[in-house]
C-alpha cells in the first residue's frame, strides 16, 4: 500500500522543503481534524505536544489553524513525551492527539505522529483516508463560522503524565540511594525525565536538558550512546538512561559503561516477566532484531515473531497476537499493559523497578552473545534504486553468499532519504562483502 505522506512513523521531512511548511501542516490539521470530526458526533477535540525543535515555532500554528477550521477545538500541551500524548488523548477522551517531532532526527527535520481516540497510532487504512482529505479542495472541509474550533493552552501536561507513569508502580517505590544519569537528547523529555526521577528520591545527573531549539539528538541522547557513557563514568552513578528527541526510545548503560541496547532490555524484560508469570503469549520484534536474540528465545522457549520496522508494527502484531511485550533494536520497547506506544521513561522505571533491591544493572543485561551486525544507512535522490534491476540482483547475490552464515536486509528508510543496508554474520569478512556488493549497486 503505497502512500503519498505517511512513512513508517507519521510523516517526515526536511522544514521548508515540500512537506514540512505552514502550508502543508495547515493541510494536515485541516484533513485530520475533518476525518476524526466524522467519527463522532459529540465532543470535538485534537490535542497537541510537541518536542523541542525551533521549527515547531512555525508549524505547531498552522496545524492549529488546520484543525480549528475543521471545527475541532484544540489543546496545546507543550513539549512532551510522545507516549504522555498517547496517554493523555486518550485520558482526555479526545478525538486525536498529534505530535510534532522527528524523534531521533536532527532540528531541520520536522513532522508528525498521529494518535486516535485509543492513544494508538493510525493504521495504514485510516491514513490514505487522511491523504485523500489532504489533496481535497480546501473550501470543502472549512467549517462555517459559528462551529470553529476554539484553542487553549494547558501548562500541567508533564505533571500529568508522570502521575499516569508513577501509577503504574506500587506507591513504596523508591530510588532513594541510586544515582542515575540521565541523557534528554535536548528533546521532549528534558522536563519530565529529571523530574520523575527525582521525584521517586533519586540522585539524578542529567545532560541534555537545556534545549536551544537547533541542539536535539545534537551528539546526545539514544543515537550517541558516547555520552551516557561518560556521564556514568564520571558521576560513578548506578546507571545510566538515553532518550531520544521525542523520548520514545531508550538506550542504557550500566555502572561500568558497557551500552545496553532495546533487543538486550527486551529480552532481560521477557526472562522477568516469564518468571514473573507476567509475559502473556510471547515477543514481538522487528525484521532487525539481532538473531541471536531470537536464538535466546529459543533456548528460553519464549515465543518470538516479527514485525515490520516500526513501533506500530509491532504494536498491531501484538494486538493480534495478544503479546504484552514487543520492541526494537533501536530502543522503541512498548510495554502493553501499560503504554500503546514506545515509551523511554516507562521501560527505565521497569528497569529501576527491578534494581530496588540492590541488584546492579551489569547483573541484569547481556543475557545472550549479539550476532555481530553492520548496518550500513546510504543517503540517496531517490528510493526506488531499490527496485532496480541493478539493485535487485545485488541483493540476491549478497543473499546466497550468506545464505548458510548469517543473513541479509536491505529496505528504504520510512523516515529518511535512505536505503538501509544490514547483514547479520560470525562471519565479518563475509558480512562486509556482501554489504559492500548491494552498496556499489546503489552508489
Amino acid at each position: 500500500m503505497t502512500k503519498k505522506y505517511f512513512g513508517t512513523d507519521g510523516i517526515r521531512g526536511k522544514v521548508n522543503k515540500a512537506k514540512i511548511n505552514g502550508e502543508m501542516f495547515f493541510k494536515f490539521g485541516l484533513a485530520a481534524g475533518t476525518y476524526f470530526k466524522n467519527q463522532r458526533k459529540i465532543k470535538q477535540s485534537a490535542i497537541i505536544a510537541k518536542d523541542t525543535r525551533l521549527s515547531g515555532y512555525t508549524l505547531e500554528p498552522a496545524l492549529v489553524s488546520g484543525l480549528a477550521s475543521a471545527g475541532m477545538h484544540v489543546y496545546t500541551l507543550g513539549p512532551l513525551p510522545t507516549n504522555g500524548l498517547a496517554m493523555l488523548t486518550k485520558k482526555m477522551r479526545a478525538n486525536m492527539g498529534i505530535m510534532i517531532t522527528a524523534s531521533h532526527n536532527p532540528y531541520y527535520d520536522n513532522g508528525l505522529k498521529l494518535f486516535g481516540p485509543d492513544g494508538l497510532k493510525l493504521s495504514d487504512k485510516i491514513e490514505k483516508k487522511i491523504e485523500k482529505l489532504i489533496d481535497s479542495k480546501i473550501v470543502k472541509n472549512l467549517s462555517e463560522p459559528k462551529i470553529l474550533g476554539r484553542v487553549k493552552r494547558l501548562e500541567d501536561a508533564n505533571d500529568k503524565y508522570i502521575r499516569i507513569l508513577k501509577g503504574n508502580f506500587p506507591s513504596s517505590f523508591s530510588l532513594k540511594g541510586m544515582k542515575i544519569a540521565i541523557d534528554c537528547a535536548n528533546g521532549a523529555g528534558y522536563k519530565s525525565g529529571p523530574k520523575l526521577l527525582k521525584s521517586l528520591g533519586a540522585n539524578v545527573f542529567q545532560y541534555g536538558t537545556s534545549p536551544n531549539g537547533l541542539n536535539i539528538n545534537e551528539k546526545c541522547g539514544s543515537t550517541f550512546p558516547k555520552k551516557i557513557k561518560s556521564l556514568v563514568k564520571r558521576h560513578k552513578a548506578h546507571i545510566g538512561i538515553s532518550l531520544d528527541g521525542d523520548a520514545d526510545r531508550i538506550i542504557i548503560s550500566d555502572e561500568k559503561g558497557n551500552i545496553v541496547d532495546g533487543d538486550q532490555i527486551i529480552a532481560m524484560l521477557a526472562t522477568r516477566w516469564k518468571r514473573k508469570k507476567i509475559l502473556k503469549g510471547g515477543v514481538i520484534g522487528t525484521l532487525m532484531s539481532n538473531y541471536g536474540l531470537q536464538n535466546y528465545f529459543k533456548d528460553q522457549k519464549i515465543k518470538f515473531i516479527r514485525a515490520n520496522v516500526g513501533d506500530r508494527y509491532v504494536k498491531e502484531k501484538m494486538q493480534k497476537n495478544n503479546f504484552n511485550l514487543g520492541g526494537e533494536q533501536s530502543g522503541h520497547i512498548i510495554l502493553g499493559k501499560f503504554a500503546t506506544t514506545g515509551d523511554g521513561l516507562l521501560v527505565a522505571l521497569e528497569i529501576l523497578f527491578s534494581m530496588r533491591k540492590g541488584k546492579k544493572a551489569s547483573e541484569l543485561f547481556s543475557l545472550f552473545k549479539s550476532t555481530p551486525q553492520i548496518l550500513d544507512n546510504v543517503r540517496v535522490k531517490d528510493k526506488s534504486i531499490i527496485n532496480s534491476k541493478k539493485c535487485k540482483n545485488a541483493i540476491k547475490k549478497s543473499e546466497k553468499l550468506i545464505k548458510n552464515s548469517g543473513r541479509m536486509l536491505v529496505r528504504k528508510s520510512g523516515t529518511e532519504p535512505k536505503i538501509r543496508i544490514m547483514g547479520e554474520s560470525n562471519n565479518i569478512n563475509l558480512l562486509k562483502n556482501c554489504i559492500n556488493i548491494v552498496k556499489r549497486s546503489i552508489n
